[in-house]
């Protein structure tokens, strides 16, 4: 027959206080550490973003000389996106930046720069040695350049001040 013990009480569990404690302390930890999180993560947007920049521009030099005809580029810093046309019927290509990664200008500077910037790529021209300005929130900047001499495009890194 089994024996009761009269007066020992056990007690598992967790208490209330010690449940809203751990809460505090977790909550704490991922509030430190959203801010640095949030912007790892627009880093690799804005990384994403130039490299596919650089793949569209890239794309559309090939074009040009590949089938030897003439294509327009339009660079939109207001719709934050760049569009390639071609006089070969139904051809057209868009890149839009991700949200959070914004154009922020089109170098070099023209002085009346209303509007979209538009450039034509010659087969067999030099290509126009401009620079695409990306921005993320947290003010880091990158430049996607083409080069004149090779017609590839190179990303630059700008350092924040």
């Amino acid at each position: 027959m089994p024996t009761l013990s009269v007066g020992k009480t056990t007690n598992s569990g967790v208490t209330l206080v010690e449940m809203m404690v751990v809460v505090t302390i977790v909550a704490l930890v991922a509030g430190l550490s959203f801010p640095s999180v949030a912007a790892g993560i627009d880093s690799v947007r804005l990384r994403s973003a130039t490299d596919s920049l650089a793949s569209f521009l890239n794309a559309a030099v090939n074009r040009a000389e590949r089938r030897q005809q003439p294509i327009e580029v339009v660079i939109s810093a207001k719709d934050n996106a760049l569009a390639v046309y071609s006089n070969e019927p139904g051809y057209s290509r868009e890149l839009k930046m991700p949200d959070g990664v914004a154009i922020e200008a089109v170098l070099p500077k023209e002085e009346e720069e209303e509007g979209p910037r538009r450039l034509i790529l010659i087969p067999g021209a030099s290509v126009p040695g401009i620079g695409i300005q990306v921005a993320n929130r947290h003010g880091s900047r990158r430049v996607v350049r083409l080069d004149p001499m090779t017609g590839f495009p190179r990303v630059e890194s700008l350092e924040t001040k």
